[in-house]
């Protein structure tokens, strides 16, 4: 799983050798630029593959070497200066990973009155070319886009400019989702929700998109390993579902034995096949225990929620996907659904049945007792829990007819005010379309009806994260 590995950063500066002889003391200087560069990059989970100031195709070529066998997983290349677009192209065309373009002055603006006093043309120049790290981007844009070579650019100030480093931040957030995607173990159990015709999905597509392994998972391997969960396994759980969430006083003991059997059994199965998100359902009809193993599953799949395995039900594929997206920014990501719209107060009521991520609720989720699931088989507990109060974003992986796959993504609010007490997942959203026009522009693109909820805006970061992995990314507001 990605948790076993860093994620890897290239950088390197470029600059031009006929400089050095002609102007004394710019080769230092732009290696200090360089140099503040590589420690604003360096934090708790990265490693920085640093080659340094690049000044020739000779050393290009070697740096090109260097970077494929870090395996680099991005590379920010820090343009101090003019230099040869021969002196960047090798350095990045055999990694084959995205390039984030740092275009950085040192200030804000040369000092005009200063520089034009210092009497000597060369002492000028080299003062200029301190400056000038603009002056070859479009040169560098140009041989990546013929070579094909993603890339981005960030413009700024090296010091004192928050922007550039909000930036930059994102990128290495969003790179460090795009490996966890690439390592993700997703494991699928059960069958789809007979005519949801929405959430079908190719699983070679998913992985051409997001990378990762498929395993698939059989609802008996659930039910066998329930028959071993002891006594004392269920006490404690019932103990810690007394601890995670409020149980409401209608709930039997024997319903929160019975969905902690499963809860038990189904974190035995998730650590043996080492899954870092699940989608499943399954009827069960006419096999008891594997009736009774998905019947109970919500508690116990709300818990792999909140600790990073998001769980989606009615094998919902796509929307597992980005709701591990959404966890893995942090955001959380949470399993729901249009409910109903209130006109009144102008929001979407969203939630769903199923596993919530109790991590984002507003307070303590609530499990509650269930006679009917509706439209499923069976009875037992489910939870009952609204997101967080605040802002928040909603992402949905949609796939078009063309067969590709985009990322649709809106921001919102979570607002306070009644919801519908029904034992789901149940949130009021306000956006600045409104209810009215964010549910148009939503609808427009075509998206299956589940999607992923997270706590915060992060728009910024997903489309960051859709350019890495070459995905269009549509935001509705």
């Amino acid at each position: 799983m990605s948790g076993d590995r860093k994620l890897k950063v290239g950088l390197f500066g470029i600059g031009l050798d006929a400089y050095w002889p002609q102007f004394a003391g710019l080769e230092e200087r732009l290696r200090g630029y360089l140099a503040k560069t590589a420690e604003r990059l360096a934090r708790p989970g990265v490693d920085v593959v640093h080659l340094g100031l690049i000044d020739s195709p000779e050393k290009a070529a070697e740096a090109g070497h260097r970077f494929r066998e870090a395996d680099v997983d991005l590379i920010f290349l820090h343009v101090t200066t003019y230099a040869l677009s021969s002196t960047v192209l090798p350095a990045v065309r055999r990694a084959k990973v995205p390039v984030i373009v740092l275009n950085l002055q040192p200030g804000a603006a040369i000092d005009y009155a200063s520089f034009n006093r210092l009497g000597n043309r060369t002492r000028m120049t080299g003062e200029w070319l301190a400056w000038c790290g603009a002056c070859p981007v479009p040169e560098i844009a140009n041989v990546f886009r013929r070579c094909r070579i993603p890339f981005h650019q960030v413009t700024g100030i090296l010091e004192n400019d928050p922007h550039v480093w909000e930036e930059v931040d994102d990128w290495i957030e969003a790179a460090r989702v795009a490996l966890a995607l690439e390592h993700n173990r997703l494991g699928i159990m059960g069958h789809y929700y007979s005519g949801m015709l929405d959430i079908y999905s190719d699983l070679t597509q998913q992985c051409a998109y997001f990378g990762g392994h498929v395993e698939m998972v059989e609802v008996d391997e659930l039910a066998s390993r329930r028959r071993d969960v002891t006594q004392a396994q269920i006490v404690e759980r019932v103990a810690q579902f007394h601890e995670s969430f409020d149980v409401q006083a209608d709930c039997q003991p024997a319903e929160l034995e019975r969905a902690a059997r499963t809860s038990v059994a189904l974190d035995a199965l998730v650590a043996e096949k080492r899954l870092a998100s699940l989608a499943y359902y399954y009827k069960g009809t006419g096999n008891a225990e594997n009736e009774d193993a998905v019947s109970s599953i919500i508690v116990g799949t709300s818990l792999l929620t909140a600790r990073g395995i998001p769980v989606a039900g009615e094998l919902e594929i796509k929307n597992v996907q980005a709701m591990k997206i959404m966890d893995s920014f942090g955001a959380g990501g949470s399993f729901t659904e249009y409910y109903a719209m209130d006109y009144n107060e102008d929001v979407v009521l969203m939630g769903h049945d199923g596993p919530g991520h109790i991590a984002i609720a507003q307070g303590k989720t609530k499990i509650r007792p269930l006679d009917v699931y509706h439209g499923k088989v069976g009875r037992g507990l489910s939870v009952e829990m609204m997101v967080k109060h605040g802002p928040v974003t909603l992402l949905s992986v949609v796939q078009n007819v063309d067969g590709t796959l985009v990322l649709l993504v809106a921001e919102g609010e979570s607002v306070p005010g009644p919801i519908l007490e029904i034992g789901n997942t149940n949130s009021r959203y306000r956006f600045p379309l409104g209810a009215r026009g964010f549910v148009e522009a939503w609808n427009q693109f075509g998206p299956a009806h589940h999607c992923a909820v997270g706590v915060g805006h992060i728009s910024r970061k997903i489309q960051k994260l859709g350019a890495l992995l070459g995905m269009e990314t549509h935001r509705v507001c």
